[in-house]
């Protein structure tokens, strides 16, 4: 699997599941879940030393933002929410890619030092 086969397959999901959380249709800790859930299969797939696309830049990024940001935050904060939102669009591909997204890819041996 290359990295742009992992990230087309993960980001229409990860775009589902924070426009769900915003929608109040899932709870906040389903979307930890998925988090977690995909940075153990990121873990196991062979990072590539190819160059990140934007797709690739906003998903990291969407990922980030629902581990750093608690439920409140990111319902309550009209900004945070907008981009989050705008986010998910472009992750499934019916919006444009948000301005002022930075999203860096994870190194595997980052992800050891985490667990």
């Amino acid at each position: 699997m290359t990295t742009k086969n992992f990230i087309d397959e993960k980001a229409p999901q990860l775009a589902h599941y924070g426009k769900a959380f915003l929608s109040q249709q899932i709870d906040y800790n389903e979307v930890q879940i998925y988090l977690w859930d995909t940075l153990e299969e990121w873990q196991q797939f062979g990072v590539q030393a190819d160059t990140q696309s934007d797709k690739e830049t906003v998903f990291w990024h969407l990922l980030h933002s629902f581990n750093k940001w608690p439920a409140w935050a990111i319902r309550g904060n009209h900004v945070l929410r907008t981009q989050i939102n705008e986010c998910c669009d472009f992750l499934s591909g019916s919006g444009a890619i948000p301005s002022g997204v930075v999203g860096v890819r994870p190194q595997t041996a980052q992800l050891h030092r985490v667990k």
